[in-house]
């Protein structure tokens, strides 16, 4: 029998930047940024924040802004992916993803396993001052696995994670949260859980986008769509490098390299059709990541209040065929995906 299928809107806010990624924004800012997303999506807002993101700085600023707009907690989503807690800045800076996240006061410490994600769960809800999330997660367990040095430390930290997900279910069974999920930047790892684990959700980061969109990850998107699986796509602008940031997928871009070569170049193309056509190429990256059969929203973020509406537009914005076909025509997608843009 399939599941019921979550309802949410088409586009989904991300808060890595009310955690200071990249840059500290004043609180100021960041109220006016979450308070443009509540009054400009269709339906119920959804926050997607993680206890990595800023070291729970992320999830204490939401829990603070959602408080001082007076939102309800059942007037709100929240996703909370969980791996990392909170702890006590011992060094000049983080040591977790050095170089990312700016003017933050606290160190994270990655937590996966039963006892660890029920921590995480706990003090994720106090963190957000009292509004508890409806979506819960293991967060990028595609990284935790890469910590294994041989296959049986592999296997075992892949344990770590299915006992992760023994202690989610068990919340889901309680009725303390509604959904499970997974976030992950590597899709095969998502599939992997998919065949142990019985989700609700799929968060895909950095895999599906304008630039990198595989065949088979596009196959399984359908499958997980037959089982009424929702997809929320994220990081579809390649961590900003498809709008113009110089770091793809939060690596710097070095243009003395192949890759780095090549990657511009491909850039530069896109960014001329995209002139040709009078289009943004925010609005082509967003439309293809939301079009794609099975990808029920998509997962954007920005530091400007401003922009916060105009993301929520590009994502359904309908972009005229010639421009797909030209797309296609220069060569910057692959050959599998030319006949779904064809019915976009």
């Amino acid at each position: 029998m399939n599941k019921e299928k979550l309802q949410i809107p088409p586009v989904i806010f991300g808060t890595s930047g009310l955690g200071n990624l990249y840059q500290a924004p004043s609180y100021e800012s960041k109220l006016a940024i979450v308070k443009a997303y509540v009054e400009s999506v269709e339906g119920i807002p959804v926050f997607d924040s993680a206890g990595k993101y800023g070291a729970g700085l992320a999830l204490e600023v939401l829990g603070q802004c959602l408080n001082d707009l007076g939102i309800a907690p059942d007037k709100v989503i929240i996703s909370n992916k969980l791996a990392w807690v909170q702890a006590p800045l011992l060094t000049p800076e983080p040591t977790f993803e050095k170089g990312v996240w700016k003017d933050i006061k606290h160190d994270a410490v990655q937590k996966i396993s039963y006892e660890g994600i029920l921590e995480c769960f706990e003090q994720g809800n106090q963190l957000l001052g009292g509004y508890i999330p409806q979506l819960v997660s293991v967060h990028d367990p595609d990284e935790y696995l890469m910590h294994a040095a041989n296959p049986e430390e592999e296997a075992q930290l892949y344990q770590d994670i299915i006992d992760a997900y023994r202690a989610l279910s068990e919340l889901k069974a309680a009725g303390k949260v509604a959904a499970i999920g997974v976030g992950s930047k590597q899709w095969r790892v998502i599939e992997r859980i998919s065949k142990d684990v019985d989700l609700d959700w799929v968060m895909i980061a950095n895999s599906l986008t304008l630039h990198s969109h595989p065949k088979e990850l596009i196959d399984f998107i359908g499958e997980l769509h037959q089982k009424d699986v929702s997809v929320i796509n994220s990081a579809v602008f390649n961590g900003g490098f498809l709008t113009g940031s110089n770091f793809y997928n939060y690596k710097e871009v070095d243009e003395n390299t192949a890759e780095g070569h090549a990657l511009l170049k491909w850039r530069t193309q896109l960014y001329a059709i995209c002139e040709q056509f009078g289009i943004l190429p925010a609005e082509a990256c967003l439309s293809f990541g939301f079009q794609i059969p099975g990808v029920s929203s998509v997962a954007v973020s920005t530091s400007r209040a401003e922009q916060v509406k105009k993301n929520i537009d590009m994502a359904t914005k309908k972009i005229p065929q010639d421009f797909w076909n030209e797309v296609a025509k220069q060569g910057l997608i692959e050959e599998h995906v030319r006949p779904i843009i064809a019915k976009f």
